[in-house]
């Protein structure tokens, strides 16, 4: 039945009510506890309860990634819109960055030099700078692929992998790789739900559980 009767709540109660509404619609539903604020705030940010069953992490994923963010990791995202949505004060009380390439000089033309995309040459590029990185992919499956190949190369080792691109071209197959790696550690949107604001949001859950 549609809600018709407005919930008189203040402004800073909100997302309260709003967590509030998430965990008596899950209803009889438990989710682990490890992981279960990342999910909860991924429901939240896309009012889509799918996700309490698509999102799969890893083995402790969400503890070792809180253990890196308590020692200052470095946010990659393959989007500017996924780089805006992690909260700037969480990321400064945690002593993190978060960084997006795909704007870069140096991206574009790299990327039209080997024939590739834009967010391929991002990854590349982070792989360079190497240091301890959490990767954020709310929308490229191409940058998905890449970050597989570049672990499976050896050059690169992430802290966690954030893969929740959306859409229909690679999605699906692309987040299957990342599910295949064994000692990366993931959480990763499976099908072909995702994106920028998801990938966000698991950044700032992450976040938020180091404050």
């Amino acid at each position: 039945m549609i809600k018709t009767e407005l919930e008189r709540v203040l402004p800073g109660d909100i997302e309260k009510r709003s967590f509030e509404i998430i965990t008596e619609e899950l209803g009889d539903r438990v989710l682990d506890p490890e992981n279960e604020l990342v999910i909860k705030r991924v429901i939240h940010t896309t009012a889509d309860f799918d996700y309490a069953d698509s999102l799969i992490f890893s083995e402790h994923a969400v503890e070792l990634a809180k253990a890196a963010i308590k020692e200052g990791v470095r946010f990659i995202t393959d989007t500017n819109m996924g780089k805006s949505g992690v909260n700037r004060a969480a990321l400064r009380k945690c002593g993190c960055t978060v960084d997006c390439f795909m704007a870069d000089e140096d991206v574009a033309e790299a990327a039209k030099r080997l024939g590739t995309t834009r967010a391929c040459a991002s990854m590349e590029k982070a792989a360079d700078l190497g240091g301890d990185c959490i990767f954020a992919v709310g929308n490229a499956p191409t940058a998905l692929v890449r970050l597989y190949e570049l672990i499976k190369e050896g050059r690169l080792k992430p802290k966690l992998v954030i893969g929740v691109p959306v859409g229909f071209v690679n999605v699906v197959q692309s987040k299957e790789m990342i599910l295949s790696l064994p000692d990366t550690p993931f959480i990763v949107a499976r099908g072909r739900k995702g994106g920028s604001n998801v990938a966000a949001a698991i950044c700032n859950a992450l976040l938020y559980q180091c404050i």
